[in-house]
């Protein structure tokens, strides 16, 4: 493992058991991410790329290989992810901030210093007036940013979103994937992004991995050089050189090559 890897995924494999046979979900995936690092993967449908996220989450246990965090093997959940599903997951019956403690509440760190940081983050990110509010009130892309101080409040060290814009009406999708990547990067955040959306993996991350078709490979990784002044993902869609990025990617995703 390379000393610098928060995340080694060393040779995984997952098959599941179905009715109808075997279901080879992932062959031989093998990839680190380093400290701090924003990696996207895409792939086509059905590929595996939720299931490696399952995986390095420990909420699945893959039929082949290992997954270190830390260098530390992953057995099970651990409070060292934070994972942001497709949908927001906010309890319409609970107030913004009491959904904001929510995991604080399961993992049992309900402590002054803990309540203090997730009411900062509110603060900081422009939800404080919206404390008492109910999940209902909210727009769309407010709903998101309290997902990711949830799933921040209990501090974790890699996050996952499996795509965690895909509900969202595109315009709104752009102007939340531009804020929640300058809160991530703020909070220096290490971060796995799942999403087929090309665009958006490119303008986000460090590194994008491109899956095979089912049983998912890694068929290629780009590590992304974009020229704009200012890393937000608004800015890097106009970067000269995100059109050849997009174009590349668009080919090695054509299930027919």
């Amino acid at each position: 493992m390379a000393a610098d890897a928060l995340v080694t995924v060393s040779n995984v494999g997952m098959t599941f058991h179905s009715p109808e046979g075997e279901i080879h979900a992932l062959q031989e995936i093998t990839l680190q991410v380093t400290e701090g690092e924003f990696v996207s993967i895409v792939g086509p449908s059905g590929c595996g790329k939720s299931t490696l996220l399952n995986i390095v989450a420990g909420l699945l246990t893959p039929t082949e290989g290992e997954v270190f965090i830390r260098d530390k093997k992953v057995t099970g959940p651990t409070s060292l992810v934070g994972y942001m599903p497709q949908s927001d997951q906010l309890f319409e019956w609970r107030t913004i901030w009491k959904n904001v403690l929510l995991g604080l509440e399961v993992q049992k760190k309900l402590q002054p210093d803990t309540i203090a940081f997730a009411e900062q983050m509110l603060h900081n990110y422009g939800l404080a007036g919206f404390k008492n509010a109910y999940p209902g009130q909210l727009s769309g892309g407010m709903r998101q940013r309290v997902a990711l101080i949830r799933t921040l409040a209990i501090n974790p060290s890699i996050l996952l979103l499996d795509e965690a814009f895909s509900a969202l009406d595109y315009q709104t999708r752009l102007l939340v994937a531009d804020d929640i990547k300058q809160i991530i990067t703020r909070e220096k955040k290490t971060t796995i992004l799942v999403t087929h959306d090309i665009a958006e993996a490119i303008s986000m991350a460090d590194r994008v991995v491109v899956f095979s078709k089912r049983p998912g490979r890694i068929k290629a990784v780009h590590d992304i050089q974009l020229t704009c002044a200012v890393r937000t993902p608004l800015r890097c869609r106009e970067a000269p050189e995100f059109r050849d990025y997009f174009n590349l990617i668009w080919k090695e995703l054509d299930v027919h090559v």
